[in-house]
């Protein structure tokens, strides 16, 4: 390992901290993101956003990693995803370095912004196209985080990707313009980073956290190295943003696959009675589900994931994936 990759580790070590990181140095072939979902109150909506430094699920980024040319700052993106209660607006466009502004305080790419104000919210404007019909996708989400959560946590046994926790029981407030779309609900935000490609380390994982409740949250990381050991990370979170990891009943079993690319989807269960709610986003490596299922706390919904790096990172997977995600750059890079 050279004297950047080691500082680079360095600086892992401390993701977590009073500030929310838009500043952080990403290293080559490397990756940092900013993710929030949510629920709305009603139950009737919900909304995932990801802000990416180093698109990791890029076709642009692994074709450049593979050429020696993986700069994180010329692949970056902001996934925006609405869902429900009329329909799903999606939205992905990847932009390049000359589409990125950042500091401690805010992170801007292309339209979109985040503005970290610094007393405990967060303010994601979003401006973006949707895919595949180009319709617009423009609003506000209000972030209101508490204090941030004071750990991270690695997700290998080398500590080249780490994962923070940061605010897994914020409020949100919706405010969307187009479409015309209002509400308030409970969400979850974390930030992970690393300095290795996903798919150098990881086959697949299946990452889950429920709502918060009287008892107060769970969070599951279960994933699979490429030589076959598993790695698992078990969380309890309360309403001040606090974790620790805990032991869990909780087994690891199978849901039913995703309904169209049959993907596998495994969550952390006691007893047999879990069901898929609803599948939110599907594709061949990568499932978002909400699921009904008890981890510790009683019947709950749960927020879902699932990603399989194996058929990310093969050929016809790499060849489809420029369809849902364009490019467009200022410098058409």
């Amino acid at each position: 390992m050279d004297v950047g990759s080691r500082g680079c580790l360095q600086a892992q070590a401390a993701l977590a901290g009073k500030g929310i990181g838009f500043d952080a140095v990403v290293p080559r072939d490397g990756y940092r993101w900013w993710y929030l979902d949510a629920f709305s109150d009603d139950g009737n909506s919900a909304l995932t956003i990801i802000v990416f430094i180093g698109s990791v699920f890029s076709p642009y980024y692994f074709r450049a990693r593979r050429a020696n040319r993986g700069d994180p700052e010329n692949f970056c993106s902001v996934n925006a995803i609405l869902y429900g209660p009329d329909r799903r607006r999606w939205a992905m466009t990847e932009r390049g370095r000359a589409d990125l502004d950042r500091d401690a305080t805010f992170i801007s790419i292309g339209s979109s912004r985040v503005l970290d104000h610094d007393n405990g919210k967060l303010v994601f404007q979003v401006d973006e196209v949707c895919n595949p019909l180009p319709t617009r996708l423009v609003g506000q989400v209000e972030v209101q985080t508490g204090p941030l959560g004071e750990q991270c946590f690695n997700l290998d046994p080398q500590s080249q990707h780490r994962w923070w926790p940061a605010a897994p029981a914020a409020q949100v407030s919706l405010n969307f313009t187009r479409p015309n779309l209002q509400w308030q609900g409970r969400g979850y935000l974390d930030s992970n980073a690393g300095v290795v490609p996903l798919e150098d380390t990881f086959s697949d994982w299946h990452w889950q956290r429920s709502e918060l409740s009287g008892d107060g949250g769970h969070i599951h990381y279960d994933a699979c190295l490429l030589d076959g050991n598993p790695q698992s990370l078990a969380l309890h979170f309360n309403e001040q943003n606090l974790t620790r990891p805990m032991t869990t009943d909780a087994l690891l079993g199978p849901v039913a696959a995703t309904p169209i690319w049959r993907a596998g989807r495994q969550c952390r269960q006691i007893g047999t009675h879990s069901a898929v709610e609803q599948t939110l986003e599907e594709s061949p490596f990568y499932a978002r589900s909400v699921l009904n299922v008890d981890t510790g706390l009683g019947q709950q919904r749960v927020m879902h994931e699932s990603l399989h790096l194996n058929r990310f990172r093969a050929p016809w997977m790499q060849w489809m994936l420029p369809v849902r995600m364009p490019r467009r750059t200022l410098n058409h890079a």
